[in-house]
């Protein structure tokens, strides 16, 4: 497969650094987290971290799936959902972790469920960010993020082609 034009390749090392950097924002918040709800399958690896920093015991998933074919994003499916007692209140006290926030209809179909929760993505695109509270790095909507469970050792082109001087 060849990398788009605006590819972000993260390694290991950096989303580590950045999930950290995630942590930080949200221990400056004055809320008391009682748990949190990572959006999966991408929620996984930030809220494994966060959860760690922010010493949160309860971790609790939502399974929605929206990229079907790794390339274009379909119809939004609910495949598990959230634990009745964290929906109480709206999910206020919930902290919602994903990985990126591409468009924010992911984030948008979960806020129907937890609509007071807080939301957070280590990563977030112009048209997703208005639908997360907080967030580390902004990259283009023309981006394609590659996350490290995603990737393998290859041959990364250059991003300025041919030679330069």
């Amino acid at each position: 497969m060849s990398l788009p034009e605006k590819a972000f390749p993260v390694s290991w090392d950096q989303f580590h650094r950045d999930a950290r950097a995630l942590a930080w924002r949200l221990a400056d918040n004055v809320q008391a987290w009682k748990s949190i709800v990572c959006i999966t399958r991408g929620g996984l690896v930030p809220a494994a971290i966060i959860c760690r920093e922010l010493n949160i015991r309860l971790i609790e998933t939502v399974c929605v799936a929206s990229y079907h074919d790794y390339t274009s994003q379909g119809d939004m499916v609910v495949l598990k959902g959230i634990a009745e007692e964290l929906k109480a209140d709206g999910g206020k006290g919930v902290l919602v972790i994903d990985d990126l926030t591409d468009t924010g209809k992911t984030v948008a179909k979960v806020r129907e469920i937890l609509p007071e929760a807080h939301y957070a993505a280590v990563y977030a695109k112009p048209k997703g960010r208005p639908l997360i509270d907080t967030f580390v790095t902004e990259v283009s909507q023309d981006t394609w993020i590659y996350f490290p469970w995603d990737m393998g050792f290859t041959y990364q082109e250059p991003i300025a082609k041919g030679s330069r001087g």
